[in-house]
């Protein structure tokens, strides 16, 4: 539970030697309890202060870092409605690959996963990781499948199976990669403990019903166990849903520790449409890490476009930096046309020029990352801002053209920026980016 300034200042020296940067040790406990500073700035506080408040500031939800270097994360959270804040670390989207599908599904699978990117508003989306589920028998043939897929791939593996020998030696064979062993009920955890603390692994919880689990985990934690996820055996998406809900509360509405974990989950069936709504429940309620049935590019597609609008900062949008851009290979005397720099409306236009033929500059002032209409309401996008950007980029002397386009939806500006922009021919382009291609063929 956080602490109030008044309690956090009772931990506090109360030298109010001003040190920290405050005028007094309140001052100060007030930016401790705002989440403003941190208690390492006070040189006096004693080591119960700081293991106290730093307890206190620990999220609801433990930050979990996979992969070799840790950069991986998942966790973090600290609110149950991204528009209270905003939600932190995104749902790592992994692959599943079954050991008993053959070398050459394997191969392709895991040579599929390397290569997928996606682009999407200046931004590259990947498969992070890969699921590997045991089935067949052979305990060493999956540990010697986990160490071809850590090297294939380069991507932390979610290591699955029944037979806990085989979990061990693969967990082995790609230590150091700070991959997830799942461990399920109290049993197989705890012959599997040891060998991920030993590899440097975090460890995934699953047990029949969510008070076994919580127990679980409870009791690893007071071990000093805490790089664990949780995986809840549900049966219906709508259970699914419920849990997920019910452990995301319980952890930050009532600091359950217990279940203050990332979840875990492997969606399954052969269904596209059903394992998508699966996969969308995830993305969309608090799941840590979702792990596909197989990899199919259109199911990646659509999840990863979800994922970037849901994790993306509602408060503060994806906008691009503001300077002069060329399409293609531009001249001086190639034609100007402006935009916001928010990273959709940015994307959108400058593709459609792109294929339109032309080359041509695309002037995209600070608009603080809002869209052509927004920022003219706002105040954001208008002629004299405009005029005054292309003036402290020294505009002039970089091209000879003299004609700017602008957007059909801000075409009131067009006076008063030829006011401020003496010689300039100001063309009022189409409202919708849709229509560039047609006007740049018509009047350009």
């Amino acid at each position: 539970m956080a602490l109030t300034g008044l309690q956090i200042q009772k931990l506090l020296p109360g030298t109010n030697c001003k040190e920290c940067g405050s005028n007094t040790c309140l001052a100060f406990a007030m930016k401790l309890a705002a989440k403003k500073a941190a208690i390492t700035e006070c040189p006096y506080a004693s080591d119960e202060a700081k293991h106290t408040l730093g307890l206190a500031n620990e999220p609801p939800v433990k930050t979990i870092g996979l992969g070799p270097e840790k950069k991986l994360i998942t966790g973090g959270e600290t609110v149950l409605y991204r528009h209270d804040k905003t939600f932190v670390n995104r749902t790592i989207i992994a692959v599943n690959i079954d050991d008993d599908a053959g070398a050459q599904v394997i191969d392709a699978a895991l040579a599929q996963v390397k290569v997928y990117a996606l682009e999407r508003v200046g931004e590259t989306l990947t498969v992070e990781m890969i699921g590997l589920t045991q089935r067949g028998a052979d305990a060493s043939g999956f540990a010697s499948l986990a160490g071809k897929a850590w090297q294939a791939a380069e991507r932390p593996l979610i290591l699955r199976g029944q037979d806990t020998k085989a979990l061990s030696e693969a967990a082995r064979a790609v230590a150091g990669s700070g991959s997830i062993v799942c461990a399920h009920g109290e049993e197989q955890l705890d012959e599997l403990l040891p060998v991920a603390r030993e590899c440097g692994h975090a460890v995934a919880l699953s047990a029949p019903d969510l008070d076994t689990l919580a127990a679980l985990s409870a009791r690893l934690r007071d071990g000093g166990m805490t790089d664990l996820l949780l995986g809840f055996e549900t049966h219906s998406l709508a259970e699914q849903y419920q849990t997920n809900t019910i452990a995301r509360r319980a952890a930050i509405k009532d600091n359950f520790k217990a279940l203050g974990h990332p979840f875990l989950h492997f969606v399954t069936g052969a269904d596209p449409f059903q394992t998508t709504a699966a996969a969308v429940t995830e993305v969309a309620k608090y799941g840590g890490v979702c792990v596909l049935p197989s990899f199919d590019p259109a199911q990646l597609s659509a999840l990863l476009t979800l994922r970037q609008n849901i994790f993306t900062d509602p408060q503060k949008p994806i906008q691009v930096e503001p300077k002069l851009y060329t399409i293609g290979e531009p001249k001086p005397e190639a034609p100007v046309f402006v935009t916001t720099n928010f990273s959709l409306t940015f994307f959108i236009v400058s593709g459609e020029i792109e294929n339109s033929g032309i080359s041509a500059w695309l002037l995209v002032p600070e608009c603080e990352g809002m869209s052509v209409l927004t920022a003219w309401a706002a105040g954001k996008f208008s002629a004299a801002i405009i005029s005054k950007f292309m003036q402290e980029i020294d505009l002039e002397s970089r091209i000879t053209s003299r004609r700017i386009v602008i957007p059909g939806y801000v075409a009131s500006i067009s006076g008063e920026l030829e006011d401020n922009l003496p010689g300039w021919k100001i063309l009022v382009g189409p409202e919708e980016a849709a229509d560039l291609e047609g006007f740049i063929k018509s009047f350009l």
